[in-house]
């Protein structure tokens, strides 16, 4: 089973449904005076509203931003617009990649777990989904990958939430806390929003793991007012106790050999047995990565851990896992 890595130039991965805003934010960086240097990889440059007077040099379907950003198109290959973005690392400091809205970010970021043609060089900081929350209902309803872009997510920014009432927004905000309650959330308006609160996440990061109690708040996706049924959620559990580790990294890895592509995302809290440190692992897919990291000190000792992903059973992940508390 690989391990996740961290380490080289940060890169972000955008996506969103179809209209959700993707493109408006792009403008923003590119255009904005915000002193970052970001390199932007966009699927269909055409699309993109640039002025012309903006673009300051033009070379292999490179532009060159007078903000010091500059953007580029995947043409082919999303690896091989990487690696020619590679020979100009020198002009940039971040990636900023669009995804389709019809795709899942999930592939992509096992791309940047496993491949080593780009892992030496560039890692995966965070996932940004943006939501158009006027259609959200509607994408929701029809399009599984909609449900899929939200799990991923590390942050998700719910567009366009002047054109729906508060009470809608509310509505809108705990569903989508039910299927990722880990993400960061804000409401956007033309998808407005500080470059900080999407760059340097560290999403990946093991020295970010933090699960606060909103991510244990029980979430009824099957509302009845809104008729809305999908296979993908999140799970939470709390159990007190200390985990013995070999045990539990043996049901962890069997979890993911067998159910490890329904399984999008897990992280989780441990109090390991014999252990005054706190034991933190994520995983995406079947990539797992864990270790020992800060003591608990006044924190009290508990286990906190939360799963993403498609036709979890509950029950059964917290039998797995309460067999692996000592008694």
């Amino acid at each position: 089973m690989s391990s996740l890595k961290s380490k080289g130039i940060p890169v972000t991965l955008l996506t969103g449904f179809l209209g959700s805003g993707k493109t408006t934010l792009l403008n923003h960086i590119l255009k904005n005076k915000h002193g970052k240097r970001i390199a932007i990889i966009e699927n269909e440059f055409g699309d993109v509203d640039i002025d012309s007077d903006l673009i300051i040099g033009k070379s292999d379907e490179v532009f060159e931003m007078k903000n010091g950003c500059i953007c580029c198109s995947v043409r082919s290959d999303l690896i091989e617009t990487l690696n020619r973005l590679l020979n100009r690392q020198d002009k940039f400091d971040y990636v900023v990649i669009e995804g389709t809205g019809l795709a899942s970010p999930g592939p992509v970021a096992q791309a940047f777990l496993l491949e080593d043609e780009i892992n030496q060089s560039l890692f995966l900081d965070g996932i940004i989904t943006l939501i158009d929350s006027r259609n959200a209902w509607s994408h929701l309803k029809d399009a599984e990958v909609a449900w899929e872009q939200i799990a991923f997510s590390h942050v998700l920014l719910l567009n366009k939430s002047d054109l729906i009432s508060t009470t809608e927004l509310k509505t809108l905000e705990n569903h989508v806390r039910g299927i990722n309650p880990t993400a960061k959330l804000f409401d956007t308006i033309n998808s407005q929003i500080d470059l900080n609160h999407l760059l340097d996440l560290g999403g990946f990061d093991l020295h970010n793991v933090n699960l606060s109690d909103n991510a244990f708040i029980e979430h009824n996706l099957q509302d009845d007012r809104h008729e809305h049924k999908n296979n993908i959620t999140s799970v939470s559990i709390i159990c007190s106790g200390t985990i013995d580790p070999e045990k539990f990294n043996n049901w962890l890895r069997m979890l993911l050999i067998m159910e490890g592509m329904d399984v999008y995302r897990a992280k989780g809290i441990l109090n390991v047995k014999n252990s005054n440190q706190r034991y933190i692992f994520h995983s995406v897919y079947m990539l797992f990565e864990g270790r020992f990291e800060h003591p608990w000190d006044n924190i009290p000792k508990e286990n906190k851990m939360v799963f993403i992903g498609r036709n979890l059973d509950k029950e059964n992940l917290k039998k797995g896992v309460q067999s692996c508390v000592q008694s």
